[in-house]
């Protein structure tokens, strides 16, 4: 008698890996925008006469509405919900929403004049479309996590996000590097953004590509024998948050990220004004950050997959964050080649870190809770990733503004950095205190991903 085994398409190699390329590909467009704007500020100071208050109130829209409105929260729960094809999809269309409203806004074909609610106008709309992209990309993000637990459970789901998050830092590492002299060439501010628009219609068809593939996935998922689980529900919600290991996770993510992200906002003026380097070049050396995560987050991923040693891993990326940041506070050797020396370690703390905490929410949050769960995880985050900016901007403009003879401002950010460094000491504490939960409660963050 012939045994008829059925199997699963993500048990076929080319089909997952296919599958994550696709989504990748999305979040690279997303994260172009999401950092487009960041190598502007001087050229907004000059050009569009915005002040770093301004620069750090657009920057921290991008949470405003995930923070404020839970809007990241009930993604999660239709995520659970839905399903990744829908939830994805509408992801994709508020990035498009958001994306057009915030080019209008700096292009002037909105909000020339005025203000809004005591903020200038154009400000105003463009945090307003910042703000909307915002929720796209959030929820676009936990989709994708979640789609790639769905293709990659009991694999190599560690080197898989890995991939997905270099990938998509290609996306940050574009908008580094080439929107400054992008926008010259076009002697235009909005230019790049206009790019990025472009690039969000190009993600969008990607992902709708990838639906079809998600409907064969399900097709063929139908009579394979799998240890079944109960359809989400809002109580589990109760299970989420009292889960100490989960908060233990959130806390550490928006720690990181907070010492990260809103770092890269002010990076490429941080070395303008203490690296002194031209403005057209500045943004390469921060280029360098997302361009090392390429290479290192799948290597570290796939480390994670096979050796185990997660908690471990998130704990050394934590210190490397505080010595590059100690070393930007210091009033030390100012020259170009000793920040690009710092950034590429940065760049290596950057990879550790994600690498092995996205792949270890699996083993604390069952997997029917698992959009929610991230979705609440990027909640918690999206408080640093509003507030942090908002902070920075208002610390600059108060305290670290100096004359500048060439008629621009100049600012010493040696206040600044500290407070960066600060988050990099408390994310330490917090890594230690999740090793700790994980002896005590056999998460598994110590053992390998991959079962043989």
């Amino acid at each position: 008698m012939t045994e008829l085994i059925q199997k699963k398409l993500s048990d076929s190699k080319a089909a997952r890996w296919t599958a994550l390329a696709i989504v990748a590909f999305t979040m690279l467009c997303g994260y172009f925008l999401t950092d487009v704007m960041s190598p502007l500020k001087p050229m907004l100071e000059e050009e569009l006469a915005w002040t770093s208050t301004d620069f750090g109130l657009f920057t921290s829209a991008y949470g405003w509405f995930n923070v404020f409105l839970l809007m990241l929260i009930f993604g999660g729960m239709i995520l659970d919900k839905m399903g990744v094809r829908f939830t994805g999809l509408g992801a994709c269309l508020l990035m498009l929403i958001g994306c057009a409203i915030k080019y209008a806004a700096v292009a002037g074909l909105i909000g020339q004049e005025g203000t809004l609610l005591g903020i200038k106008a154009q400000v105003a709309l463009a945090s307003l479309g910042y703000a909307i992209f915002g929720v796209g990309v959030e929820i676009a993000g936990i989709t994708v996590s979640k789609i790639i637990v769905k293709w990659f459970k009991g694999k190599e789901l560690a080197l898989a996000m890995g991939l997905e998050m270099a990938t998509a830092r290609i996306g940050t590492m574009l908008a580094m590097a080439i929107t400054v002299p992008y926008a010259k060439y076009f002697e235009s501010v909005s230019a790049p953004v206009l790019l990025c628009l472009i690039m969000l219609c190009i993600g969008f068809i990607s992902f709708f590509i990838y639906t079809f593939m998600d409907k064969k996935l399900d097709a063929s998922m139908v009579g394979v024998e799998e240890e079944k689980e109960e359809p989400f529900r809002f109580s589990d919600i109760k299970l989420i948050i009292t889960n100490k290991g989960f908060w233990l996770i959130a806390l550490l993510c928006v720690l990181f990220y907070s010492a990260v992200f809103p770092f890269l906002k002010y990076a490429t003026d941080l070395m303008v004004n203490k690296y002194h380097v031209e403005e057209e070049l500045a943004g390469f050396i921060p280029s360098l950050l997302p361009l090392g995560t390429l290479f290192l987050t799948p290597f570290f991923g796939n480390l994670y997959d096979r050796k185990g040693k997660g908690a471990s891993i998130m704990m050394l990326g934590a210190i490397m964050l505080i010595g590059v940041h100690f070393l930007f506070t210091l009033p030390i050797l100012n020259e170009w080649w000793f920040a690009t020396l710092i950034m590429i370690v940065l760049g290596i703390a950057f990879s550790l870190v994600p690498s092995a905490m996205w792949p270890s929410v699996p083993k604390i949050i069952p997997e029917k809770q698992l959009g929610t769960a991230y979705a609440l995880i990027f909640w918690v985050q999206n408080w640093g990733l509003m507030g942090v900016p908002a902070l920075i901007g208002w610390v600059l403009d108060t305290y670290c503004k100096l004359d500048n003879t060439n008629g621009g401002p100049a600012y010493d950010y040696t206040l600044p950095m500290a407070i960066f460094t600060g988050f990099g000491i408390l994310a330490l504490f917090i890594a230690i205190l999740l090793k700790k939960e994980d002896k005590k409660k056999g998460y598994g963050l110590e053992l390998p991903n991959i079962k043989k």
